[in-house]
């Protein structure tokens, strides 16, 4: 690859490389972009500030404006400013097309475009930024291309990537399949949008650019020619348009407002100010509520409390049943055991008793018994008859 033009470095002191800082320029590669056909152009600026110098229609604005694309959305740029052009001189169309001259066919007096590349080729613009001070690297590009037949401007995607690419390593090779070209990007790490929008957040969020704004001064000072007036140029192309009618009626509206709220703010107050016996009488409302609520509670805990007491005492006791029962328990144990000796000592006496002539004297004491239910029935009878008697008159 060639250099486009020669770089002419201008005296910088503050440009060495340990004083350079932010994101700078390195490289501008663009391919099929206006009259740089076929191939890939080269400008090197290494992050330094340069001079670009060539001949009326040598490609300067052409340069520039493969800059400005990078940066800015292409409906926003008026292409090739930079060369006094006017405004529908050229478009991002003409660029990607190659055109390079005007025909009139003399027959129906029209004039048509002619350009350099036949639909179906591709284009490519590409710049590599770095900041040397933090050793990073920010490659933009974006690619473009016209279909057969196609009208208006021409389709393309943006790529943006944390590393240096190149047009002839990363954009190249790949048959005309461009969604095997953004595969491919995606696969290598690089961001790949189609749409502006989520492009331009993607390269501010890398160089460090924290508003859009910064862009629409760069879009405005990119292609000057001159300062005539400091001031002029300060409100021209530093400062946003402004409406001055418009935010005088703004502040009177705020200011209504505000008067509004001041209003609403006294009115509150007066009514603050009206309340606050009431506030008082409601605050010891809710304190005796709170009290007659604690009173509640402690009597309805009362009743837990006593029965919790009762329980304790009923436990003591059922306590000391249960020592007495055991007491008891071991006493009739012990008696048991006694009348199990007795009843052998009075079954041992038995025997001996009978074999004393016992049995003998049980047989007397069974007579006696017998003679004893006798009389005794006797006894019963005799009185019958004297009942009898006493009733019969005897």
């Amino acid at each position: 690859m060639e250099g486009l033009f020669s770089a002419v470095e201008l005296h910088d002191p503050a440009a060495d490389d340990d004083a350079r800082a932010g994101f700078r320029l390195e490289r501008l590669e663009v391919l099929n972009w206006g009259t740089f056909d076929q191939r890939v152009w080269a400008f090197d600026l290494d992050g330094r500030n340069a001079l670009l110098t060539g001949d009326i229609g040598s490609g300067k604005s052409t340069i520039v404006d493969a800059v400005t694309t990078l940066l800015v959305p292409s409906h926003r740029i008026s292409y090739n400013k930079a060369a006094g052009a006017g405004a529908r001189e050229r478009s991002l169309r003409s660029y990607v097309a190659g055109h390079y001259k005007s025909e009139r066919d003399e027959a129906t007096g029209t004039t048509r475009h002619v350009g350099l590349r036949e639909r179906g080729t591709y284009s490519v613009v590409l710049g590599r930024f770095s900041n040397r001070g933090f050793d990073q690297e920010v490659t933009l590009a974006q690619v473009f291309w016209l279909a057969q037949g196609q009208a208006g401007q021409p389709d393309r995607f943006f790529v943006t990537a944390d590393r240096p690419l190149t047009i002839t390593e990363d954009f190249a090779g790949f048959g005309g399949d461009v969604a095997a070209l953004r595969r491919r990007l995606r696969e290598s790490g690089a961001q790949v949008r189609d749409h502006f929008p989520e492009y331009g957040r993607d390269f501010r969020r890398l160089l460090g650019i924290p508003s859009e704004q910064a862009m629409d001064l760069f879009h405005q000072t990119v292609s000057m020619k001159s300062v005539g007036d400091l001031g002029e140029f300060v409100r021209e192309h530093m400062l946003e348009p402004f409406d001055a009618d418009r935010w005088t009626d703004r502040l009177v509206a705020h200011f209504d407002d505000l008067t509004s709220a001041h209003d609403a703010v006294v009115r509150a107050t007066a009514q603050i100010e009206r309340l606050a016996p009431l506030l008082a009488d409601c605050d010891a409302h809710d304190a005796l509520g709170e009290r007659a609520a604690a009173l509640v509670a402690r009597r309805d805990a009362l009743r837990a409390f006593t029965a919790s007491r009762r329980v304790a005492d009923l436990d003591g006791l059922i306590g000391a049943l249960d020592e007495r029962v055991a007491d008891g328990e071991a006493r009739r144990r012990r008696v048991g055991d006694e009348l199990g000796v007795l009843a052998a000592e009075r079954q041992r006496l038995e025997l001996e008793r009978a074999g004393h002539g016992g049995d003998r004297l049980a047989a007397i004491e069974g007579e006696v018994a017998r003679r004893e239910v006798e009389r005794a029935a006797r006894e019963r009878r005799v009185a019958q008859l004297a009942g009898y008697a006493a009733a019969a008159g005897l």
